[in-house]
């Protein structure tokens, strides 16, 4: 794409940059001032992290949608460190951390510069996750205290993790307001995601507690007269003039063995945290653009530097805001830059209503990240894949608590090693192929394929060597990748793998492994650990059909179709419409297909968002090849969710001879007139006249969406009905030139 056309888009897609913007800063303002809080730093010190990080960021760095601001990772590390470096004058030890800030963005800088971004795949995939989720307990364990409104309980995880029932009994005892505010605080953040009303998810669920709890304090001073039910300590407080009250970092412990190991420690955490956060949100990019991660840490380094001046925490790359971005229209780095722009206006205009927030709402906003972080969920999920995997992930968690990060994730790095030699019982492969090339790469004449060929073994220690690889392929060819000669792939690999065959498959390309039918696994998970020698599959018998299955085979033999109820973890035909475009296809199920035309009907399991925000969610849909050749558009019912994105710059087709249709449906695509020709009076009636559903067209194909949750049986009769008349219709227009 020339750069004229690039600026074109640029503008163009501003509007929508804008609003994804101020989305993302209505959940930055308050875990900006949370997660400052729970590192025992000044509370706008968070936001100075987030307002350096969006405004250096987006004009250095090398990602398109990922937002940079404070990062939850980092709170254990910083906590540690006030703590420490302070010897008990938590201020000083502030003024500590900020100099080891500067020196760990500069630490930072260079990582970029000497291109180590690839340093993230030599951490096996599991001990991250553990080390995370210890991090999740401890942001936990200290912010639950303080969420019911006690303050007295000091020293580590464990002895807070300890003093949870004393807390609870003192507030038993009591009833502190603050402190129940806090509970119920937590209990609306659990029970956000089940309120289906979609003018109230318009605003964030941090951004609820905070509006919520500023109204119940003007409730009390104003319709009261009371003054505020929360006591000074409760409440955020920030400098009356921020820019003669910068607090200046303190260089004097600088070779202090402490004050390096904190350096060596924000400097590791901010780049693991970063690095996978990126990896992680380039699946969410409309178009699955490939971030420059060296350029990010440089970017990310140069903003830590700048924040450390300011007075601000260290900035990494952010996956929740991240994830909302791209969730919300967010398409360049553009939206980086406002989200920080509205953060300084919310700053300077609503400072007032900033310090009635109740540090115990803030605190309930952090358990609840904590808890999505050490989510039991997460262990479920990672045992299934296998034991191994379940013991790694508990090994490191309980080495992170009751040691430190650092330590903790070498534990995890080593126990995953062990845990390796142990499964395979030949030390001889990685002990002598350790250091020697596995991977050989070349591009096939007669067929244009490339050829990936793995040897020995392939795991976290040297799956950079076939990343390189993979790397130099254009996603848009065909890439096969043979382990055959391959006696061991880990669970890191697989999960890698994964990644690529979805990138492949979105630009079109074709991604295969083979070689892999020879290997045993321990479940039958598709990122389990291959092994080239036989175990005990640890596969249960497969459960009989539920009724709704038995519904649906009964159906498919009332139409004469075909039923499968297998899963599929890679449905075809899904990649090329706009609805998958930020969001990760699990797999299809109670698949129903037409013997005689290319109907198809299936459950389907996708997810949106990532890690800690990642929701899985199910539904129904219907698919079929048009009879003629079609624009592409998206045709959804009008509400104010697709208002707002109007207003953002997603362009609605509205015809003026049919009012009702424009104002029941919000019609979009790329190509106005095609749409307006295909979109007759007979067609338009046809959509008034029945239920809405969300339809797509790719061009050659149309997609029918139900609700947002598996479909009745008769809710599938009637979209059944639906597509077939639809396509009766469109079979009668003449085909589109």
């Amino acid at each position: 794409m020339s750069k004229k056309s690039d600026t074109v888009s640029f503008f163009k897609e501003l509007p929508q940059n804008i609003f994804s913007g101020f989305v993302v800063s209505l959940i930055a303002l308050p875990l900006g001032l949370g997660l400052a809080v729970a590192s025992e730093a000044p509370p706008i010190s968070g936001i100075i992290a987030a307002v350096a990080g969006g405004l250096v960021v987006s004009v250095l760095g090398g990602s398109n949608v990922t937002i940079a601001g404070p990062g939850n990772g980092l709170v254990i590390v910083l906590l540690g460190a006030i703590t420490t470096l302070g010897g008990g004058d938590l201020y000083q030890g502030y003024l500590y951390t900020l100099a080891a800030i500067i020196f760990s963005g500069i630490l930072l800088f260079f990582f970029g510069l000497l291109r180590m971004g690839s340093m993230s795949e030599f951490f096996p995939a599991t001990a991250l996750q553990g080390m995370l989720a210890a991090i999740g307990i401890g942001i936990l364990a200290k912010q639950f205290h303080l969420m019911i409104g006690i303050q007295s309980v000091k020293g580590g995880t464990i002895e807070q993790l300890i003093a949870f029932p004393e807390s609870i009994a003192n507030f038993l005892s009591s009833y502190p307001f603050a402190g129940v505010l806090g509970l119920f605080s937590l209990v609306f953040l659990f029970l956000y995601s089940s309120i289906r009303n979609p003018y109230f998810h318009l605003i964030p669920a941090p951004m609820w507690v905070v509006v919520a709890s500023i109204g119940i304090g003007y409730y009390y001073s104003l319709v009261l007269n009371q003054g505020s039910p929360f006591s000074k300590d409760l409440l955020i407080e920030i400098p009356n003039n921020l820019i003669s009250n910068f607090p200046r970092p303190q260089f004097e412990k600088s070779f202090d063995l402490k004050f390096i190991g904190v350096v060596f420690s924000i400097t590791l955490i901010a780049v693991i945290e970063s690095l996978l956060s990126i990896k992680a949100v380039d699946k969410l990019d409309p178009r699955k653009r490939r971030s420059n991660v060296n350029k990010d840490l440089r970017a990310l380094g140069l903003a830590s530097i700048v924040s450390g001046f300011l007075g601000g925490l260290n900035v990494v790359t952010v996956i929740a805001r991240s994830s909302v971005n791209a969730n919300n229209g967010g398409t360049n780095r553009s939206a980086n830059f406002f989200h920080s722009a509205f953060l300084v206006l919310f700053v300077l205009l609503l400072g007032k209503q900033i310090q009635m927030i109740p540090l115990t709402s803030l605190a309930a906003i952090l358990v609840f990240t904590g808890y999505k972080l050490a989510s039991p969920d997460n262990l479920i999920r990672i045992y299934k894949i296998g034991p191994e995997q379940g013991l790694i992930f508990i090994v490191t968690l309980f080495s992170t608590l009751l040691t430190n990060l650092i330590s903790g994730i070498a534990v995890g790095i080593l126990f995953t090693f062990l845990t390796h030699l142990f499964l395979i019982k030949k030390i001889k492969i990685f002990t002598i192929n350790l250091f020697k090339p596995n991977v050989l790469m070349y591009l096939e004449e007669q067929t244009g394929n490339y050829y990936v060929s793995v040897k020995n073994f392939c795991s976290f220690l040297n799956f950079y060597r076939l990343k390189k690889k993979l790397d130099q392929i254009p996603e848009s060819e065909h890439a096969i990748v043979d382990f055959s000669l391959c006696d061991f792939v880990d669970h890191t690999v697989m999960e890698g793998l994964n990644d690529y065959r979805r990138s492949f498959t979105r630009k079109q390309g074709i991604f295969e492994t083979i070689g892999l039918d020879i290997h045993a696994s321990e479940t039958d998970h598709p990122f389990s650990v291959r092994k080239s020698i036989p175990i005990s599959a640890l596969v249960g018998l497969r459960n009989s059909l539920t009724n709704r299955q038995k519904e649906l085979k009964s159906l498919g033999e009332q139409l004469n179709w075909n039923y499968d109820s297998e899963i599929d973890n890679n449905p075809k035909g899904l990649g090329r419409f706009l609805f998958f475009e930020s969001k990760v296809v699990n797999y299809a199920i109670n698949k129903l297909k037409n013997k005689k035309s290319s109907f198809r009907v299936f459950d389907l399991s996708y997810s949106e968002g990532v890690f800690i925000t990642k929701e899985d969610l199910k539904a129904s849909f219907l698919l079929f090849k048009s009879p003629i050749t079609l624009p592409v558009f998206v045709l959804d019912k009008e509400d104010l969710r697709t208002t707002l994105y109007n207003l953002a710059g997603f362009d609605d087709v509205n015809f003026e001879k049919h009012p009702d249709f424009s104002k029941r449906f919000h019609l979009s695509g790329n190509d106005n007139k095609a749409i307006r020709e295909i979109f007759t009076p007979k067609l338009i009636y046809f959509f008034e006249s029945h239920p809405v559903f969300h339809i797509e067209s790719n061009g050659s194909h149309l997609m029918i969406k139900g609700k947002d949750r598996l479909s009745s049986i008769q809710e599938i009769k009637l979209m059944l009905s639906f597509a077939e008349d639809l396509a009766l219709i469109l079979k009668n227009k003449t085909p589109l030139s």
